[in-house]
């Protein structure tokens, strides 16, 4: 049967619109010369004290001209309609017996009979993401109701004017030399999300967000009678039981790829040790995790392991309540914009060495003013920070950055100084990062950070999470804290590493900088997190920075990774919208992530599958994620060390994701989220880095 009838159609009107858009002139905004001119005229006339009667009509022209300015600016940065890509998506609607076609874009054009309307803002997109082919429709747009059927709903690929493919109920057509009128259709399953349903952990029904956690039965069996300790060895393997029976006392390493339980080591850990020590299951056990995501996710585990007391933080909520006891003085406003080389200057670890060697070298009380001094002693002096520099880290910084880190912190500290000694106009700022080594100062200089109720503040255990995303120095404090069992577990994958100002990229490397010998690193191989082709995607693009060479180990096989390419984010959002509107209604309780590689695009998407109507809809900003069905949609930074039973990762394009270190291992972090299916979207050219092509 000829399917010509669909490619014929697309080829007639593709070519209407083409003459169409040729044949009007192109318009362009007006010059700005004669009004920045006219700007600089009137700002010499009003430095150059002009009468006070003149001076208000200048002004009011001031103020004319910027106004115009300013929207000849905004018409320069109107999306305009693509002559080569003209629009992605066909619409034919039928109402009251009368059929009109309405095409989706970029922008807007309505001229010589083409209808071409931007996908983001006209009222009339809502029908196309919200119906399918053959539904009936009724909508308020315009203020009115309008009624009628969905006659075709297709979406198109036109690069340079050709018609490159055609997806629509009826099939998928694309251009072939041999066929014989030249165009053929693919007889495949169309992509689809199916079959992982409740593979996550972390999901959960809505009815059941106390009691579906990690180390209970995801089918509501009962747990021990005994609360201690649950039933830990139906969920772990021999190696991870060897780890969590380690004696009390002393360092445990624990290195892995992502999903190969981790995490699950060193909170069943806790739990094994409080079975055999009550002082395990109270505030004197820290739980340390790098995201609050994670940290009330973990609030929840530990209870259902029969943990009840233990205190559950990140590593900024803890040591900013810390550092408020002891220097009640400082100011408590923390600085949004801190200059990038300070940033870098304060998260490294020579500044371990340069605190140390300061209160060497300077006499001084053992007194919270002397600590300050000592701080801010260290980041504002140019030749002690370029001396410890050339001795531990060379090639760090060169001398000019470390002159303007220098000249940063001396006016930081100068506005806090004035504050502290009354100047409330001072404007005083605190960088996050400062936390941490006004605690390390408090330590060299002063002594163990004093507990509440009297005394050190002596930690039984501490537990640390994605350490490799920690800085040396906020580890060391928390090494200070310890008491003299010294028990403590550190879990990380350097594979994961994502913030390239702190953490670190070798085990050897981080021990040395916080001052470890003879620690053993204990390795586990086992994904159990993804399925195989999930975890062999994320391991080729990591590429050199894999820790080795063998192939991944895992559990279980699954679908394709598979990548898809769009012409415009909003024929992306038309695919994404079907497939996850038919996800929903197959596995209502599945958890979906939708990644981005940035705020903006995060709203886009979660804009534009809201006017879809894609059910169970939520935008993570702050890591206030649910652990409940439905589609997440958020930054890939924002999802470490949760999962999903889906994952599609938006955008893998080579302008968000260059060949990189840190593009690699955002990717790879990305992807391991994913329990049973990833998928990765392209509007742009896809980057070098993913292994897997459209």
């Amino acid at each position: 049967m000829s399917h010509m009838p669909i490619v014929a159609e697309e080829l007639a009107l593709l070519d209407d619109v083409t003459r169409t858009l040729e044949a009007a002139p192109t318009l362009r905004p007006p010059s700005e010369a004669s009004v920045v001119e006219e700007l600089k005229h009137l700002r010499e006339a009003l430095r150059s004290g002009e009468k006070a009667e003149d001076h208000a009509a200048l002004l009011e022209q001031w103020h004319r001209q910027s106004a115009l300015l300013d929207q000849l600016r905004a018409s320069r940065q109107m999306p305009q309609v693509s002559r080569t890509s003209p629009y992605f998506a066909h619409l034919r609607l039928r109402e009251h017996g009368h059929e009109f076609d309405v095409l989706l874009g970029k922008a807007t054009w309505l001229k010589g009979g083409v209808q071409i309307v931007d996908w983001r803002h006209a009222p009339i997109s809502r029908i196309f993401y919200r119906y399918r082919q053959g539904e009936p429709y009724e909508e308020e747009i315009a203020g009115r109701e309008r009624t009628g059927e969905v006659a075709a709903r297709r979406t198109v690929a036109i690069r340079d004017r050709q018609l490159q493919r055609i997806e629509a109920p009826e099939g998928t057509f694309v251009p072939d030399v041999d066929a014989a009128d030249g165009w053929r259709r693919i007889a495949r399953e169309p992509p689809r999300l199916a079959g992982g349903e409740g593979s996550a952990l972390r999901a959960h029904a809505p009815d059941e967000g106390t009691s579906r956690r990690l180390g209970t039965h995801p089918h509501g069996a009962s747990q021990r009678a005994d609360k201690h300790l649950p039933d830990i060895a139906g969920l772990i393997d021999p190696e991870q039981f060897a780890l969590i029976t380690r004696p009390s006392s002393g360092f445990v390493v624990v290195r892995g790829t992502a999903g190969s339980g981790k995490t699950t080591v060193a909170l069943h850990r806790i739990a094994y040790l409080a079975y055999a020590d009550a002082t395990i299951d109270s505030d004197r056990t820290l739980v340390v995790v790098f995201s609050p995501a994670l940290r009330d996710y973990v609030s929840h585990v530990l209870p259902s392991l029969g943990v009840e007391h233990v205190q559950v933080r990140t590593f900024h909520e803890w040591a900013a309540e810390q550092t408020r006891r002891l220097y009640p003085a400082l100011p408590r406003i923390v600085r949004e914009a801190t200059p990038a080389v300070v940033h870098r200057l304060k998260l490294h670890p020579a500044l371990l060495v340069a605190l140390r060697r300061q209160v060497e070298r300077v006499p001084g009380s053992s007194a919270a003013l002397q600590a300050i001094d000592d701080w801010a002693s260290v980041l504002r002096d140019v030749a002690v920070l370029e001396s410890v520099f050339a001795e531990v880290a060379p090639g760090a910084f060169t001398r000019e950055e470390l002159e303007r880190a220098a000249a940063a912190c001396r006016d930081q500290h100068e506005r806090i100084l004035a504050w502290i000694e009354g100047d409330h106009h001072a404007q005083p700022e605190l960088d996050a990062e400062d936390d941490a080594l006004l605690l390390r100062a408090w330590q060299l200089r002063v002594g163990p950070i004093p507990a509440r109720g009297g005394g050190a503040l002596r930690y039984r255990h501490v537990a640390m999470d994605e350490v490799q995303d920690f800085s040396a120095i906020e580890v060391q404090v928390l090494l200070g804290c310890l008491d003299a069992r010294q028990s403590i577990t550190l879990a990380g994958d350097t594979q994961q590493h994502v913030l390239p100002d702190a953490g670190f990229t070798s085990w050897s490397t981080f021990f040395h900088d916080v001052g470890l010998s003879g620690v053993e690193v204990e390795t586990l191989e086992v994904s159990y997190r993804c399925s195989r082709q999930i975890a062999e995607f994320a391991l080729a693009v990591l590429g050199d920075l894999r820790d080795d060479d063998r192939p991944p180990l895992t559990v279980r096989s699954g679908p394709a990774v598979e990548l898809f390419r769009f012409t415009d984010h909003g024929a992306c959002m038309a695919f994404l919208t079907d497939a996850l509107i038919d996800l929903a209604a197959s596995e209502p309780l599945a958890s979906v992530a939708v990644l981005t590689p940035s705020r903006e695009l995060s709203a886009l998407y979660h804009g534009g599958l809201e006017r879809g109507e894609v059910p169970r809809l939520r935008r993570v900003e702050h890591q206030d994620f649910t652990f409940a069905p439905g589609v997440e949609v958020t930054e890939i930074e924002q999802v470490k060390g949760l999962e999903f039973d889906y994952v599609i990762l938006v955008e893998v394009s080579s302008t968000h994701f260059p060949d990189r270190p840190s593009s690699r291992r955002l990717v790879h972090v990305g992807a391991t989220r994913a329990v049973h299916q990833l998928w990765l979207t392209s509007v742009g050219t896809p980057s070098p880095i993913v292994p897997v092509r459209a």
